[in-house]
């Protein structure tokens, strides 16, 4: 396509030697380590006319809910200095609706598809897991599996369940029991310790962490004296989120649980990638940037190869984990 060539040629021109982009995300080899973020990129066919889906690591898909869901009422977006608050509400097609129309086009894609899927209930959250596997082995396009217990736009389930490490724990452990997919969970920023929370969902069976997802926020309108959006309250994504997002995937990968992180928030450069990684996750996902810029994810990947050339680095994967903080001490003459 089109969009891989501009890339060739990007990289010729700026000289960049080969490098080894791929990375070992668990169980998935990647092709790179740049994915795009759920309710970001639609079900990937979106976007087929304008990026190469097929150049990037891999696809999160928006999240799917055994039933259809109809999402929020509008207005349920509004800009903010750098980011965006969302109320979108997870609208979905729904399992059936995936199995038909959507899992096809994702598993003829040269590329990872990952599902994003939720509940209202405990119950739910277990029936759509075993959905997807069933879907995943029956049609295909489903590669791993990335749980949302962190969604802080609806008023059953999401946040509720991601709050309280005991309750994620079981969740989770319910879900790995009903699936043999590779399945990752999506972390709430809105708590206390966010270590505790990755360690509960650990011990309960992921088998790698998406970290962060929005942070709860509003926005108000002063001269119509009314919120921005019609819930109140939604998620806030952008640059706005990014040194959250970076404290709380390198408190985690400190704590050294045994499993990958994805990282997410405010992902748009290929140096953004590179703070991500050298904080300790493995991959990352690009957000609220593919609104402006749909071709955004693709355009990183040549970015991230140019800068490892710079950084003298010939396999991206030699980043991961490499934070120093041994900062000299700053005597006074």
């Amino acid at each position: 396509m089109a969009t891989t060539q501009r890339l060739a040629g990007s990289q010729r021109d700026r000289g960049t030697r080969a490098i080894d982009l791929s990375v070992q995300f668990g169980a998935l080899a990647l092709k790179n380590p740049i994915l795009t973020a759920s309710g970001t990129f639609g079900y990937a066919a979106e976007f087929e006319a304008l990026t190469d889906v097929d150049a990037l690591g891999g696809v999160v898909t928006k999240g799917i809910s055994p039933r259809p869901r109809f999402g929020n009422p509008v207005p349920r977006m509004c800009e903010t200095a750098s980011g965006m608050i969302n109320s979108i509400g997870l609208e979905n097609v729904g399992l059936e609706g995936f199995r038909r129309d959507k899992a096809p086009y994702l598993g003829s894609l040269d590329t990872c598809a990952v599902v994003n899927f939720f509940g209202e209930t405990f119950d739910e959250y277990v029936e759509c897991a075993a959905g997807l596997d069933a879907i995943a082995r029956d049609v295909g396009g489903v590669d791993a599996l990335e749980m949302n217990i962190s969604c802080p736009n609806i008023k059953k389930g999401g946040v509720e369940f991601g709050t309280d490490p005991h309750v994620a724990r079981a969740l989770v452990q319910a879900c790995r029991q009903v699936t043999d997919l590779p399945m990752w969970v999506k972390l709430t920023p809105n708590i206390t310790d966010i270590v505790a929370l990755a360690r509960a969902v650990v011990e309960g069976g992921a088998d790698g962490l998406s970290i962060i997802n929005t942070i709860t926020a509003m926005g108000v309108d002063v001269r119509k004296r009314r919120p921005r959006i019609a819930t109140v309250f939604g998620g806030l994504s952008g640059p706005a989120i990014k040194p959250i997002a970076l404290r709380m995937v390198y408190q985690v990968a400190r704590a050294d649980l045994g499993v990958p992180i994805c990282g997410i928030g405010g992902i748009a450069t290929a140096e953004d990638v590179a703070e991500f990684l050298v904080a300790g996750a493995t991959a990352v996902q690009v957000g609220t940037a593919n609104f402006a810029d749909p071709d955004c994810a693709v355009r990183i990947i040549g970015d991230l190869s140019a800068l490892a050339s710079e950084l003298e680095v010939g396999r991206i994967a030699d980043l991961i984990g490499t934070l120093r903080t041994d900062f000299e001490p700053i005597c006074p003459k």
